[in-house]
C-alpha cells in the first residue's frame, strides 16, 4: 500500500494519540537495529551472512563477496568548523574499508552518495572528491557507483564499500572460543583525544577568532580522528604469518563495545588486562593534560579503526613480539563474563560505554 501524504500526516496523528511512544535513546544504536531486524529472514540462497555482522556476505558461484554500508551526518559524525573537506572524503572512505577488512577480505570498489544543501559551491565538492580518490588509489579500490541529491540540512555521504575473500578464510565476530587470546593491532585511543583537542580549539576560535590554533604537539592524535587509516597491512601481515583469527571487529565504536560484541556474538566471556592496552606516548601526555583516565579513553573512545580480534593459542608464537600486534587478554567461558583486570589485579565488568550515534536525537 502506498500512503499518499495526507494519510500520512493523518496516521502520524493517530499513532501519536492512541499509542505509547518509546523513545530511540531507550533502545541504543545496537537495540534499535536488533529490534527493527528481528523478523527479517534471508530467502535468497546467494547470502551467506546478512545483518550482523561487519559486513554482509554474499555467494556468486566460486567468489565471496563482502558488502558494508555506512551513513555520516554533518552535526552528528562530524564537525566542518574543523574537518577539512578533502580529509573528510578520506574519511568517509576508510571508515567503510575498515568493515570489510574485519572480515578478512580485500575491498576492491566503493560507491559513494551524498546529499549537500545549497551553502556547498562545486570547488567545496571538488575538495570533498579529491580526498575520496586519495583514499579510493591508496588503497587500491574502484569507485563504481553512487549517487548525489540536494540537502536541507547541510551534507551527508553514504559510502558502500564492496570487497572479495575465499570462503574458507572469512573471519564473523561469532567465532571466539574459551582460551583463545584476545589480540589488538595499533594502539588505542588517539582519535577520541584528537577529538577533545580539536572541539577546545574550536572553542577558543569562538572566543577569539584572530588565535590560530597550534597543534604540532598534537600532531599523532589529531590526524588519528581527521585522517584514520583502515588495517589493510594487518590482513595481509596475518595472512604471511599463516594467522586466521577465530573471530575480529573494527574498532569504531570503543574496545569496550566491540569486545562485547565478539562476547555476545561467540557465547563467551573474556578478561581484558589493563597494563596491557597499547597507548601511545602522545595519548598519554594528553590524557595527562586534560585530566581523563587513560584506560577509559581507550576503553570508551572509539573511531580508532584498529583490528580487535581472537586468535587460537597455537598461533600465539606465530604473532609473538610483532610490534603490529598485541595481546591484551584472553577469552573465557561465558559464564565468567566479562571483565576488565586492573593494574591492582582487580576484575571490573566491561560496559559498552563507546560512541552511539541513536544518542544524538536525544
Amino acid at each position: 500500500m502506498v500512503l499518499s501524504p495526507n494519510s500520512y500526516y493523518f496516521w502520524h496523528m493517530i499513532e501519536d494519540k492512541n499509542q505509547s511512544r518509546t523513545p530511540l535513546t531507550s533502545l541504543g544504536e545496537f537495540g534499535l537495529i536488533n529490534h527493527l531486524t528481528k523478523s527479517i529472514t534471508i530467502n535468497n540462497d546467494t547470502t551467506i551472512k546478512g545483518i550482523g555482522d561487519d559486513a554482509a556476505v554474499l555467494n556468486y558461484k566460486n567468489k565471496t563477496t563482502v558488502v558494508s554500508t555506512d551513513l555520516l551526518v554533518e552535526g552528528v559524525h562530524f564537525d566542518l568548523s574543523y574537518m577539512p573537506l578533502k580529509h573528510l572524503g578520506y574519511k568517509a572512505v576508510v571508515v567503510n574499508l575498515s568493515d570489510i577488512y574485519a572480515m578478512n577480505a580485500q575491498a576492491t570498489q566503493i560507491t559513494v552518495s551524498i546529499a549537500v544543501s545549497n551553502r556547498f559551491s562545486l570547488e567545496a565538492l571538488e575538495e570533498l572528491y579529491k580526498g575520496i580518490k586519495t583514499a579510493a588509489d591508496y588503497y587500491g579500490v574502484d569507485v563504481v557507483g553512487g549517487d548525489t541529491t540536494s540537502s536541507t540540512s547541510g551534507l551527508l555521504i553514504s559510502v558502500t564499500a564492496l570487497g572479495q575473500v575465499k570462503k574458507k578464510d572469512v573471519v564473523y565476530r561469532s567465532g571466539a572460543k574459551p582460551n583463545d587470546l584476545l589480540v589488538v593491532s595499533g594502539d588505542l585511543g588517539g582519535a577520541y583525544l584528537g577529538l577533545q583537542v580539536l572541539e577546545r580549539e574550536k572553542e577558543v576560535f569562538k572566543i577569539n577568532p584572530q588565535s590560530q590554533p597550534e597543534l604540532d604537539q598534537y600532531a599523532y592524535i589529531v590526524e588519528r580522528q581527521l585522517k584514520p587509516e583502515a588495517r589493510q597491512d594487518v590482513i595481509q601481515l596475518l595472512k604471511d604469518l599463516e594467522v586466521k583469527p577465530t573471530s575480529m571487529i573494527d574498532i569504531s565504536d570503543g574496545l569496550s563495545s566491540e569486545i562485547i560484541h565478539l562476547c555476545q556474538q561467540g557465547k563467551v566471556g573474556c578478561d581484558l588486562y589493563e597494563n596491557k592496552i597499547p597507548l601511545d606516548p602522545q595519548v598519554i601526555s594528553t590524557c595527562e593534560e586534560f585530566n581523563i583516565d587513560s584506560t577509559t579513553v581507550a576503553l570508551n573512545g572509539g573511531e580508532d579503526y584498529e583490528l580487535l580480534m581472537t586468535i587460537s593459542q597455537k598461533d600465539f608464537p606465530n604473532i609473538k613480539g610483532n610490534p603490529h600486534l598485541t595481546v591484551i587478554g584472553y577469552i573465557t567461558e561465558q559464564s565468567s563474563g566479562m571483565h576488565l583486570v586492573t593494574r591492582g589485579d582487580t576484575k571490573i565488568p566491561i560496559k559498552a560505554q563507546g560512541w552511539n550515534a541513536i544518542n544524538r536525537y536525544e
